[in-house]
């Protein structure tokens, strides 16, 4: 069964939630800057393991000292839903970068 795509009124408000994610689109995008390379790819692979538990998979962009996290949700047409904004409250919710 697919997943209800959520309208622009949701998604806004859904947003307003989050700390530091931007829309592009039918996605949601957070940026973190990290103090290492090694500190960035232990933080995509924590997300990675949220992402896991909630079966739902980011697109994950490594680079110096940076993580790119985007969601959207496949099976609501490659279109914004719950799952997104659910998923960004986890990844939130590790409190990176520390003192966040």
């Amino acid at each position: 069964m697919p997943t209800p795509a959520l309208n622009d009124d949701e998604i806004r408000e859904r947003l307003a939630r989050l700390d530091g994610w931007q829309r592009e689109g039918d996605t949601i995008v957070k940026e973190f800057r990290c103090d290492t390379y090694l500190a960035g790819l232990a933080l995509a692979t924590a997300v990675g393991v949220i992402s896991e538990g909630l079966d739902h998979h980011p697109d994950l962009g490594i680079g110096w000292r940076r993580v790119r996290v985007s969601y959207c949700t496949h099976d609501a047409g490659n279109r914004l839903s719950h799952k997104d904004f659910d998923a960004a409250e986890r990844v939130d919710a590790l409190g990176y970068p520390p003192g966040s």
